[in-house]
């Protein structure tokens, strides 16, 4: 069994539960490890290679816990979640970021693929489909101390299938706002008790899907996009007519939409000054804030806060805001949707630093748990450096052509993976005989992470 640093042993053991074999909650343990340690592709040889362990011959024992091994997946994303908040998030509301994202794959055995809309090509004049797997993750939007901004830490991720694969199964195809319903019930299961926040893009912003998560016992708040052109009344008469026959209105008179506001001469615009505005310091809007029901035939009645925000220098389109509570401040439903684009963030640092789309796997139990654990590992990745600087201070690589302030991702990682190396000898044993040190040791794996790097 390797051994972990002090520092990191009782975040990695909160998951040794998940496994009822020793020996495959070892193998996994070696697999985490090397998925943090390796460059590049993050398959199960590499993550071997990277350990020394190229030589095993039963290499397969380390595939197996993918693809065979007795574990679920749900209970490990409760574990994450509870570790998460108590390190982050011990007191106050828990704002919940959803979005979709791509995996780009190909191959005829990989069954749940389909044809989508990629996001990072397309533009509203240009359209670019894509091929891969659809998933839609739910990540934890919480400030970092020791990054002094939000990021977004993902701990549940769900397979939303293509229609083509639903319909081979012979099963009812689900929207992905069906998913999305299904995982933030799943969120207010496990956390009964505490205030959840659900902030989402515009695709999301579906009245069957909100009015199921309002009406809740505990209800989840849910900040969305608002088209301009939206129908919105006043609330219905509380006191009925004598003598008129029929069921109670559910809406009063209808309300100018937004797109009429927007060009009144007459509303009133305050200004707001929002922090981290997508990426940026800080940045002056104007708003204009009111209360609506928000209603469309068939379905139920909303109420809901808009809120309408334009740039006072016109450098970017005006949008609207929605709120499903009431109550909700108009600077607090801003600040907690301009956070959403922590969201893509982590996408793309994901992408970038942990090899996602790079994995191989084929068979659909690997599939279902090799991606959202690339995503989970984000989270994790953040934890082990958040007990990094409980001692010291996290070191940020600067450059002249380059000062950076805060620490970022990439910035975690090294120290992470700068402690684990310091540790080298004692994850992986020397094998016996062995002439070499471990001074020795670690210089030919750095060698090879180095001259074998894609």
């Amino acid at each position: 069994m390797p051994k972990l640093p002090p520092e990191f042993t009782s975040i990695i053991l909160a998951f040794a539960q998940l496994f009822r074999k020793t020996s495959t909650w070892k193998h996994a343990l070696v697999l985490l490890l090397g998925a943090i340690l390796a460059p590049g592709k993050r398959t199960v040889s590499s993550a071997l290679r990277i350990l020394g362990l190229g030589a095993d011959r039963h290499f397969q024992n380390y595939h197996r816990v993918l693809s065979r091994a007795v574990w679920i997946p749900l209970h490990a994303s409760l574990i994450l979640l509870r570790l998460l908040l108590t390190a982050f998030a011990p007191s106050g509301p828990v704002v919940l970021g959803v979005d979709d994202t791509i995996e780009r794959r190909r191959g005829e055995k990989i069954k749940a693929r389909g044809i989508y809309r990629d996001p990072v090509r397309s533009s509203h004049s240009h359209f670019v489909k894509t091929g891969g797997l659809r998933w839609l993750a739910v990540m934890l939007l919480v400030p970092i101390p020791w990054a002094r901004r939000v990021w977004a830490l993902p701990f549940l991720t769900a397979l939303a299938p293509s229609e083509g694969y639903s319909q081979q199964l012979g099963r009812r195809h689900k929207a992905l706002t069906d998913w999305a319903r299904q995982l933030m019930l799943q969120v207010r299961r496990w956390l009964p008790d505490r205030t959840l926040v659900m902030v989402a893009d515009g695709g999301f912003a579906a009245l069957d899907l909100l009015t199921r998560l309002a009406s809740l016992r505990r209800p989840i708040t849910c900040i969305t996009r608002l088209r301009l052109d939206a129908r919105l009344f006043q609330p219905p008469p509380h006191s009925r007519k004598a003598g008129r026959p029929g069921r109670p209105r559910l809406k009063g008179a209808r309300l100018p939409s937004l797109q009429q506001r927007l060009v009144n001469p007459k509303t009133r615009w305050t200004r707001l000054r929002v922090q981290h505005w997508y990426g940026q310091t800080a940045r002056w809007v104007e708003i204009v804030s009111g209360t609506a029901i928000w209603y469309h035939g068939g379905l139920p009645p909303l109420p809901i806060r808009w809120v309408l925000i334009r740039d006072p220098k016109g450098r970017f389109d005006p949008l609207a805001l929605l709120c499903t509570d009431s109550s909700q401040t108009p600077r607090q439903i801003v600040q907690w949707f301009v956070s959403r684009w922590q969201v893509e963030v982590t996408f793309q640092q994901v992408r970038s630093h942990l090899g996602f789309e790079t994995q191989r796997q084929w068979s659909d139990p690997a599939i279902a748990r090799t991606s959202p654990t690339l995503l989970a590992l984000y989270s994790l990745i953040t934890l082990l450096a958040s007990a990094l600087c409980r001692k010291t201070q996290l070191p940020i690589q600067n450059a002249a052509w380059y000062d950076k302030a805060q620490p970022t991702f990439s910035d975690a990682i090294a120290a992470v993976r700068r402690r684990l190396w310091r540790n080298l000898p004692f994850l992986v044993p020397l094998p016996k005989p062995s002439r070499r040190s471990p001074t020795q040791l670690l210089l030919d794996r750095f060698s090879d992470a180095l001259c074998y790097a894609a």
